[in-house]
């Protein structure tokens, strides 16, 4: 679910080195490097990847050509070279990929947090080289984020762009989708799924496609993402920092009042084979895109498995809250024996039914297919054979004291 992709393999077939763009140097990013270096004590080194800059060299211990101290100094590996501010950007020039990225990471985005550690995951900045990872910018990082296809791809001054749409979207031209550029109306796009209907849980895999925000810079993509997915991003970085604050079931239900309050009554030292129950209903990967890592408790795991969502679920959500609400009452009830007479081939059609249901498979059934049990004619038929005018099963009334 978080795969990552590239349109090239960055020339690095039969162990050549990836064939980096040329990228010119911004004049932002050359200021920039100045403000950073005037932060610094002279001679306290500004670095790079595979070079390093300092102010000055008056006052340290350097030995530069000629013997005498310079404006700036330049590490790559070699001796150092002294330079004034010309030569500096000179060298940079020639360096623009690593400058670039530099600026890109430290000035453009940023502080230390979710945004930065996402950014940096889409283009897997801490694991490649600046050459491999804008070889492989230049055609496009393609990352899969729930039902988003996220794309980023590299100007020539080292910018950084995301193209971020619907995965069922891949490949469609741009001119063919509603294009959008204020993360803020990702917000309107998540509100309803392709039938119109209100979407009470945002991380449910039934996002509505058919839009793109074709042109993003680093920060408008993250407010993009957390718009359509809130907090996903925020938690993920958690959990990769160690820091993810897990709440499970039992302390969840145990803060609950008002009409919620009701969900405490539900565990009463009898197991917890009803919260298996509640997983399996709300968290399964089909209904949700997150990943559970809550449990019963901090002691005991439930039998279900959490899912293989790329970002984390750290505690029952409302929507389970709620849902668990409704099944608190109706699971107080007692039980009782009905009595009915189904054929074999009825009783597989009533398990057929609840089936299509519960994977919302019955748009899927053609009216014509009457060989799958959940068709809505073959339901309709069971329904006149075995319902009586009440509308009861069997003719079995719910309640034998009402009846």
């Amino acid at each position: 679910m978080a795969d990552s992709t590239s349109a090239t393999d960055g020339g690095e077939a039969g162990g050549d080195e990836p064939e980096v763009p040329e990228i010119d140097l911004p004049s932002d990013a050359f200021d920039a490097v100045l403000d950073a270096l005037d932060e610094l004590d002279p001679g306290e080194p500004l670095r790079f990847e595979g070079f390093s800059v300092a102010r000055g060299t008056e006052g340290t211990d350097e030995e530069l050509p000629g013997g005498s101290p310079d404006e700036y100094v330049l590490a790559d590996g070699s001796r150092p070279t002294g330079m004034s501010e010309r030569d500096l950007h000179e060298a940079l020039a020639e360096r623009a990929p690593a400058v670039t990225d530099w600026y890109v990471f430290e000035r453009v985005v940023g502080e230390f947090g979710p945004r930065r550690a996402f950014l940096r995951w889409i283009e897997d900045a801490d694991g490649e080289t600046v050459a491999a990872r804008y070889a492989a910018l230049a055609a496009g990082i393609e990352r899969a984020w729930g039902e988003l296809k996220l794309t980023a791809t590299l100007t020539d001054r080292g910018e950084r762009r995301y193209d971020v749409r619907h995965a069922d979207d891949a490949g469609v031209p741009v001119d063919d989708l509603d294009a959008y550029d204020d993360p803020l109306d990702a917000r309107d796009l998540v509100t309803f799924d392709e039938k119109g209907r209100y979407r009470p849980l945002k991380t449910a895999p039934s996002l509505a496609g058919g839009w793109v925000f074709p042109d993003l810079g680093p920060r408008e993509l993250y407010e993009t993402v957390e718009t359509i997915y809130p907090a996903t991003v925020a938690n993920w970085h958690r959990e990769r920092e160690g820091e993810l604050d897990v709440n499970h079931w039992r302390e969840t239900m145990e803060r609950q009042s008002g009409i919620y309050g009701v969900v405490k009554t539900w565990d009463r030292g009898e197991g917890y084979e009803h919260v298996n129950w509640v997983a399996e209903a709300c968290c399964d990967d089909s209904q949700c895109l997150k990943r559970r890592e809550w449990e019963y408790d901090d002691e005991t795991e439930l039998d279900v498995d959490g899912g293989d969502g790329a970002f984390p679920c750290r505690e029952p959500c409302s929507v389970v809250v709620s849902a668990a609400r409704k099944w608190t009452r109706l699971e107080s009830e007692q039980p009782r024996t009905y009595e009915f007479e189904l054929t074999p081939s009825e009783k597989e059609q009533v398990e057929a039914v609840i089936d299509a249901v519960a994977d919302g498979r019955i748009d899927e059934i053609r009216e014509a297919d009457t060989k799958e049990g959940a068709n809505r004619y073959r339901t309709r038929f069971l329904r006149a054979k075995l319902f009586d005018d009440d509308g009861n099963l069997g003719g079995v009334p719910t309640d034998p004291d009402e009846e």
